[in-house]
């Protein structure tokens, strides 16, 4: 029987960047935006606080866009300071890229196996699937959601026992399968 896991977030992950004002390396953001429109031009910032010391840092999310590029429905979320937005945007590459910001998802997700009651069988297929684009290693997601240490998930890899199309090494993003033969 196939059992399907989901990877989903509890919260918006930090933001890794150095403060100018502190030593911290972490923001969070509330989803609070920032829309400056000049004309018929519009800039849009993602408002984020440093952990340490307050400070707020501006994201780069629209810079210099005619405003009629921009769909009704998006300038709605940007005005309402839609949480939901700004998590789907901190996860836009292009915006990390133009911010130079890497995203930190510790303690930022949780892993809902759906009271799986089929661990204690022979073979047990697993689907995962991810409802955010969270980087984690699958090692990590087996043993916590088969209720192993992370060295037997190796020794089960190493064994031949625990397969998958993927490479299990490493992080993931995506939805994978695997087949574990006890």
């Amino acid at each position: 029987m196939l059992e399907n896991w989901v990877v989903e977030p509890v919260r918006v992950p930090l933001i890794r960047r150095r403060c100018h004002v502190c030593a911290s390396d972490t923001f969070r953001t509330s989803g609070k935006f920032r829309v400056n429109a000049n004309h018929k031009l519009i800039d849009v910032w993602l408002l984020a606080l440093c952990t340490a010391c307050g400070e707020t840092t501006k994201l780069t999310v629209m810079e210099r866009m005619n405003v009629r590029s921009v769909r009704p429905e998006l300038l709605d979320r940007l005005h309402d300071n839609d949480l939901r937005l700004a998590a789907e945007l901190l996860q836009d590459p292009v915006v990390r890229r133009r911010n130079r910001i890497a995203l930190d998802w510790d303690d930022a997700w949780r892993l809902d196996t759906g009271g799986s009651d089929h661990l204690d069988d022979e073979v047990i297929d697993v689907s995962v699937r991810f409802a955010a684009r969270i980087p984690v290693r699958p090692v990590r997601l087996i043993a916590e959601g088969c209720g192993l240490s992370r060295a037997e998930v190796e020794r089960l890899i190493t064994d031949g026992k625990l397969v998958s199309a993927v490479r299990l090494s490493g992080k993931l993003s995506g939805d994978f399968t695997f087949t574990l033969k006890r």
